[in-house]
């Protein structure tokens, strides 16, 4: 599969998770059921971000791209210091739901912005066989992140964004 395939793949599974948050608040499903989608959602999150920040974005980092770049990784900063706010916190407390709403919400722009403009710059720029390359480093990455609950690196990540180059 080829790097932005799998992005955008990343993308729609952490929107199912997001509308299954939903829907467990919506029909007043216990706290642990909130609180077990809450830790998938970060843990994919904090993959996807470390993938597209060790991996990815440096791979395509050039003038057309880099503006958007920086902008991507300080999204990726706002996301990660609301995902460790709710690691401190239960799906009872009063913030925790407006809190995931937030998270939601950042996501979205920040998908909808790499995939309007960003992947489109990208598939400019990299032949098939090298997305083909960079996903498969993407898949092995994220493969082994997910392994080890990655959201609990993330209040470590929450002091600036990473450099790009």
């Amino acid at each position: 599969m080829d790097a932005i395939t799998l992005l955008k793949q990343q993308h729609r599974e952490v929107e199912d998770l997001f509308e299954k948050f939903e829907k467990a608040c919506d029909s007043g499903r216990d706290d642990a059921v909130l609180m077990e989608l809450f830790a998938r959602i970060a843990d994919n999150l904090a993959a996807h971000c470390a993938i597209e920040e060790k991996i990815f974005y440096p791979s395509v980092y050039v003038d057309d791209t880099a503006d958007k770049l920086r902008e991507a990784v300080e999204e990726h900063l706002s996301a990660k210091r609301v995902i460790a706010d709710l690691l401190d916190m239960q799906p009872s407390d009063e913030q925790f739901k407006a809190k995931m709403s937030v998270l939601k919400e950042e996501i979205l722009h920040h998908v909808e912005e790499e995939e309007s403009s960003l992947f489109k710059r990208v598939r400019k720029m990299l032949t098939r066989s090298e997305l083909t390359v960079l996903g498969e480093q993407l898949q092995a990455e994220f493969d082994s992140l997910i392994q080890t609950e990655p959201r609990r690196l993330v209040p470590q990540e929450t002091a600036e964004a990473p450099p790009l180059a």
